[in-house]
């Protein structure tokens, strides 16, 4: 197996094996299990009027994967909030990535203990299972180990894991959207009592279904390459959209209808559980929030079947859930190794994380992968407070990202990719303002992250001996990324270079001596420029000859002698023309030179502003694989 993959260029990346069907599982594995605490996240807010808030988020996540969908297309290589917001700034790119990371350490944690609660949900009774509801922060600790022992085989293996994951998930889904679509009603859908500034707060307070498009936008980088492309020249336009367009899809509409699902979970349970008080029912879905899912499958199964079929079909979309959750997890801990070794890469972070095992993992951020979500469940009193920290690192990150895309002149978005990336940018603002109004724990986790990984970065600089200057942008642009790779020397034998001569002047010397020094071939153009030019006597243009020119014949006479002497090899080529720049380009285009050598023009200002200058127009026309040499 290849652990890294070395380049023409020498440059070194991480394997790109992780294909589309891997890549949308990994995506399906955090997107796809937002649907198992959002809708019961909602009910916890708003009660049986939340099914707008679950509309809405719904929408908004939508018009994010439609965001990602253009974003992976331009950066092939991560297309996280790092990589789009490193053209607008350092500092900005790495704020953006620190709001990033987290966020999926909160979705380590969250999908973890999530996970746990589906599985543990309803069989109290067992000593085991009560022991692991007594302690699922720890348990949750437990299962990201096991996390991080997979991961430490590679992106590929764990995306294998999740297509095995994510195709019962996708079942399930179907068989509970079927079996609740006759019980579906509007009946229980209470209207709005709260104002909208209360709503807007509680639509925010739901907000935990959009990490996955950054997940899936940093795994660019390990995505299998679209044909036709090179590691040099990537592109993941294809996979990233067959990738990005199924999940999407599913997540909007299935996290919809699943709401819908629960807010009439009423008109069966007073046959199920016997609940017939709005407040009794209202109790229950509380207490099952966790598991909303797993007791929407329970009670419709029931009614649709029996009470022993509604309890296996419980179990199975427990078991089910449990394992996709893990998925989400497990997608956390892969963006998170991705982001911290592309920062490491950029000199933001320790070169330590740059380390590799044999399987081209980074070794320090799958440690830290692990670790900070450990941390979180240590801190954390229950699944409320968790989900509490979510929102304001994703929606950060996020915000950072479409924002810097919006702004961003140096990739080639289209301007209507610009008006959506300005209005998802508008509404995550307004998202993210709300969040740290109201959620100060939340504001407060984040800081320390910001605070922790800026110290870290300064730490960095420092060890590198790096220091921040400002200069001006004229000055910047001096120093490209492509400016060794401009300096290293072009003399090679065999090539061309080509000489317009107007007369024995000191241009001809000049490029004597060039083609001397490269021991290249000098080819010598005479250009006769005529006001009208036509065919007298028969004679075309092809047949023109120097030996007939006085003046060209002087010139070639001359040029081939002093070759011949200094072991240069002359061609004479004459040409007549209307226009002789147009001609000089033609004919170095065809003889394929590599330089081109022409003298400063010596025409009067007055022949300058009626014809033009020779220079000038040969530039305007020249390609770009043609060096152009202006001697006088």
């Amino acid at each position: 197996m290849a652990d890294l993959i070395v380049t023409e260029s020498g440059a070194v990346h991480r394997p790109r094996n992780v294909d589309w069907k891997r890549a949308a599982a990994l995506l399906y594995g955090d997107w796809g299990t937002s649907k198992a605490y959002v809708i019961g996240l909602a009910f916890l807010a708003a009660g049986f009027s939340s099914l707008p808030i679950i509309l809405a988020v719904c929408a908004l996540t939508g018009l994010v994967g439609i965001n990602y969908m253009v974003i992976c297309r331009h950066f092939p290589d991560g297309g996280g909030v790092y990589s789009a917001a490193r053209s607008q700034g350092r500092i900005l790119a790495v704020v953006g990535a620190l709001l990033l990371l987290a966020d999926l350490t909160v979705t380590a944690a969250l999908s973890g203990w999530s996970a746990l609660s589906y599985i543990t949900s309803g069989a109290e009774q067992v000593m085991w299972i009560k022991f692991l509801r007594e302690h699922i922060a720890l348990a949750t600790i437990g299962v990201l180990l096991l996390m991080g022992l997979i991961n430490q085989f590679g992106p590929k293996h764990s995306g294998s894991l999740a297509v095995v994951l994510a195709l019962p998930t996708l079942v399930v889904v179907i068989v509970l959207i079927g079996i609740s679509v006759p019980h579906l009603t509007t009946h229980f859908l209470a209207p709005r009592h709260a104002s909208l500034t209360t709503v807007w707060v509680q639509f925010v307070g739901v907000i935990l279904a959009l990490s996955g498009a950054e997940s899936i936008a940093n795994l660019t980088g390990v995505m299998k390459l679209d044909p036709g492309s090179t590691m040099d020249r990537p592109s993941v336009a294809r996979e990233s959209l067959k990738a990005i367009i199924p999940v999407a899809i599913e997540v909007v509409f299935g996290t919809a209808l699943l709401g819908w699902a629960m807010l009439s979970l009423p008109s069966v349970l007073g046959t199920t559980l016997h609940l017939s008080g709005h407040a009794e029912i209202a109790g229950m879905l509380q207490v099952r929030s966790e598991d909303m899912l797993r007791f929407i499958g329970e009670q419709f199964a029931t009614a649709t079947f029996s009470p022993a079929v509604g309890n296996i079909f419980g179990w199975v979309v427990g078991i089910v859930f449990f394992f996709l959750l893990l998925s989400a997890a497990n997608t956390a801990i892969v963006a998170t190794i991705g982001l911290l070794y592309m920062m490491a890469r950029d000199r933001e972070m320790p070169r330590q994380f740059k380390l590799l095992n044999r399987h081209g993992v980074p070794i320090y951020p799958l440690l830290i992968a692990i670790g900070l979500p450990a941390v979180v469940l240590l801190l954390v009193a229950n699944f409320t407070s968790l989900a509490g920290l979510y929102a304001i690192g994703v929606v950060g990150a996020i915000t950072v990202n479409v924002g810097s895309c919006t702004f961003n002149r140096t990739v080639g978005f289209t301007w209507y990719d610009r008006v959506l990336f300005g209005v998802t940018f508008v509404v995550l603002l307004f998202v993210e303002l709300t969040l740290a109004h109201t959620k100060l724990d939340a504001l407060q986790f984040v800081l320390a992250v910001l605070v922790g990984g800026l110290a870290l970065r300064a730490y960095t600089l420092k060890r590198q001996g790096l220091t921040t200057v400002t200069v001006h942008r004229q000055v910047a642009a001096m120093v490209r990324q492509d400016l060794a790779s401009t300096m290293q020397t072009r003399l090679q034998e065999g090539q061309k270079l080509m000489v317009a001569a107007r007369g024995i002047t000191p241009v001809l010397s000049f490029a004597l001596d060039e083609a001397q020094l490269r021991k290249a071939t000098l080819c010598v153009l005479y250009v006769k420029e005529v006001a009208v030019y036509y065919t007298a006597g028969g004679t075309a243009l092809g047949r023109a000859k120097w030996q007939d020119d006085p003046q060209a014949n002087a010139i070639m006479s001359l040029m081939l002698k002093l070759g011949s002497e200094r072991g240069v090899n002359v061609v004479p080529i004459y040409a007549v023309s209307q226009d002789a720049a147009a001609t000089i380009v033609d004919l170095s285009a065809t003889m394929g030179v590599d330089f081109l050598v022409i003298g400063a023009t010596q025409r009067t200002a007055m022949a300058k502003l009626l014809r033009g200058s020779v220079a000038t127009n040969v530039v305007q026309q020249l390609p770009d694989s043609i060096h152009l040499l202006i001697f006088g």
